[in-house]
């Protein structure tokens, strides 16, 4: 009788073989897994919320309201520099200069720009450098200081004007010479332009228009709005 038979059954119920049932663990191994994940969620929150905490507390990307995207701040662009002044009809002296063989024109174009509140200087024909050798409508004969200034300004009585920069003469006196006609002798001064007629001119733009020309050119030029750096 084997030593596993229990006492009293005599023998008749034998465990025999050298095999005997085994209790298994089911539930160890799973919890040991659950547990590894557990830890590495929590990891990767813990990382998370930090890297939030320094992007606030550092002034990080800006989030866009709709979707929480972060997106760059909208850069600005300097304020321009404020342009000089144009100077007023009145303070532009202008030699009217006929260069065509039509008689008449340098009083008769004068005449109407002193209208307009232009200060007239020496009228007559243009010297031999320009007499019949302008083509256009009108040649604004200047220093360097009048093309930001007096040359705008003088232009917009006139359709297709042109322009040229006269080149300073040095040690030549105000009055060299007292010709009767020719252009304005001496140093040339910012605001004082020789008008030179030409072929092509026929009559100074209508007044109103030429006021509106004026009014445009002497208007505040609009500040740059911010750009922005695209959308996110």
């Amino acid at each position: 009788m084997s030593m596993l038979t229990p006492p009293g059954m005599g023998g008749k119920y034998r465990i025999t073989g050298d095999k005997y049932p085994r209790m298994r663990r089911t539930g160890g191994r799973r919890k040991l897994v659950l547990a590894a994940t557990g830890g590495v969620l929590a990891l990767g929150l813990v990382g998370w919320g930090t890297f939030q905490l320094v992007d606030v507390f550092t002034g990080g990307s800006t989030a866009t309201a709709a979707g929480g995207r972060n997106c760059p701040a909208p850069a600005t662009s300097a304020s321009p520099a404020k342009a000089t002044p144009l100077p007023a009809p009145g303070r532009i002296k202008v030699n009217v200069l006929n260069a065509t063989e039509r008689s008449g024109l340098a009083k008769q174009t004068a005449d109407a720009l002193k209208k307009r509140g232009f200060a007239i200087g020496e009228v007559g024909n243009a010297t031999e450098e320009y007499d019949k050798k302008v083509k256009g409508t009108v040649l604004l004969l200047g220093a360097a200081d009048a093309v930001d200034g007096a040359f705008p300004v003088l232009a917009t009585q006139v359709g297709g004007a042109k322009q040229k920069v006269e080149a300073p003469v040095k040690g030549e006196p105000a009055e060299a010479e007292g010709e009767a006609d020719g252009a304005a002798k001496g140093p040339r001064k910012p605001n004082e332009v020789d008008l030179i007629i030409g072929d092509g001119f026929k009559k100074l733009a209508p007044e109103a228009a030429a006021t509106g020309a004026l009014k445009a050119l002497n208007a505040p030029k609009p500040s740059p709005s911010p750009t922005a750096a695209g959308r996110c």
